[in-house]
């Protein structure tokens, strides 16, 4: 008997915004109970028509990672962060192309790094106040979508700081393209403490204008992201 052969998949545009999508969520880049950007937002940020999106999201909704949700404040909003097929579609969308993700988020660990050290060289009064003032927001912050959002204000805080809005504009574009193509950065809530202990860290040594603590801490911190798309595959 001739040796059996397993029949080609193709792999449509639809499949592969579906595991990007899961992927995302997944990796805590967008939260239970935070909404999706808008179809046209999606459709430009990963280069696909609306359709395209619209038939994923159809796609989602059945399998109950998504819910639609009416209203001036409504969209499709994440129900479930781990739905069917989640972690082959993690897999596939990350393990496939790991080393360039990979020296993406190491670039970016480095860009960081030297962001902070400028930081800790240039603040002024009205910086260390600015810096304080978003490391108190991030310490109080509980929901993962507050927790989020300051910790993305803290960051643009320090980015303030440096005065170097190139630099700062190369890291989140380095980050769009490890993250399946949204600037956001990954959550998980186990490393919620671990990050804030970090941002205090960052915070007093940019405020003491302490530069090689600054790098340092920076580097370690960003460092996160790459552990946490490291752990979702499967390295």
């Amino acid at each position: 008997m001739p040796p059996e052969i397993a029949p080609v998949t193709v792999r449509t545009a639809v499949d592969e915004v579906v595991d990007r999508l899961l992927t995302t969520i997944a990796s805590g880049e967008v939260s239970v109970g935070e909404r999706l950007p808008a179809e046209r937002e999606l459709a430009r940020m990963l280069g696909v028509s609306r359709p395209t999106v619209r038939s994923a999201v159809a796609h989602l909704r059945g399998i109950g990672a998504l819910e639609v949700v009416r209203g001036r404040n409504g969209g499709h909003v994440v129900q479930a962060s781990w739905a069917e097929g989640s972690e082959e579609a993690v897999r596939r969308t990350l393990a496939s192309r790991w080393d360039e993700v990979e020296d993406l988020l190491d670039t970016r660990c480095l860009v960081e790094s030297l962001v902070a050290r400028t930081a800790a060289e240039r603040r002024t009064d009205d910086d260390v106040a600015a810096l304080r003032e978003a490391l108190a927001a991030n310490e109080a912050a509980e929901e993962p979508a507050d927790v989020r959002r300051a910790s993305a204000a803290l960051h643009a805080a320090v980015d303030t700081a440096a005065r170097a809005g190139r630099l700062a504009t190369y890291s989140r574009q380095l980050l769009a393209q490890a993250n399946q193509g949204l600037p956001v950065e990954p959550y998980l809530g186990r490393l919620t403490d671990r990050s804030r202990g970090e941002h205090r860290d960052l915070v007093e040594a940019v405020v003491a204008g302490d530069a090689d603590r600054a790098a340092e801490v920076a580097r370690t911190h960003f460092a996160i992201t790459a552990e946490n798309l490291r752990a979702l595959a499967g390295r």
